[in-house]
């Protein structure tokens, strides 16, 4: 669902003359953050109808990558915080990575019923195995305009932005920023 609804993005000169009958409108940060909204929108709709063709939600596909063998950044311990460990999680580790609340993933371990943990299944290794090559290629292609120094301070920008909106929307705890 695209959060832009606007097809065509205001120019520069309009929000100019915008920011003339609103003071507060500042028209060089409307500009970059329409630009931001659109650029979301298209990636998304572009990521969104790949894993469509492949019958599966963003949501199932960000736990199975959480779950994937290459791991994500968790804590090891509290010495080690960020190594990428693979294997199982328990269900309030993969809520806390996934941004969603711990009631949504359950289920009991069968070896251990006092402890709950979740792991890959063969079915879903298989499916991140074929998925995988092309989904990696396609965000290549997405990102294929900028250079490798671009992107970085791509990454760098973004996670200013992203900082800022933690701390402007305090009910989410402010996301671990990317290194990069």
């Amino acid at each position: 669902m695209p959060y832009l609804l606007l097809k065509d993005l205001p120019r520069y000169d309009c929000l100019l003359e915008a920011a003339k009958e609103f003071p507060d409108l500042d028209p060089s940060a409307a500009e970059a953050f329409l630009h931001l909204l659109r650029t979301s929108d298209e990636v998304f709709g572009v990521t969104d109808r790949n894993l469509g063709d492949h019958n599966i939600s963003h949501g199932r596909f960000g736990v199975l990558m959480l779950l994937w063998q290459g791991g994500q950044p968790r804590p090891a311990s509290p010495m080690a915080p960020d190594l990428c460990i693979p294997g199982p999680r328990t269900p309030a580790e993969l809520a806390d990575a996934a941004g969603v609340t711990r009631a949504t993933m359950t289920g009991p371990d069968p070896a251990d019923r006092r402890t709950i943990s979740v792991r890959l299944t063969t079915k879903g290794g298989k499916f991140l195995g074929k998925f995988l090559p092309g989904h990696f290629k396609l965000i290549s292609e997405l990102m294929a305009p900028l250079s490798e120094p671009e992107r970085k301070t791509l990454v760098r920008l973004l996670n200013k932005v992203q900082q800022q909106a933690a701390e402007l929307n305090p009910r989410r705890e402010p996301a671990a920023a990317a290194v990069g």
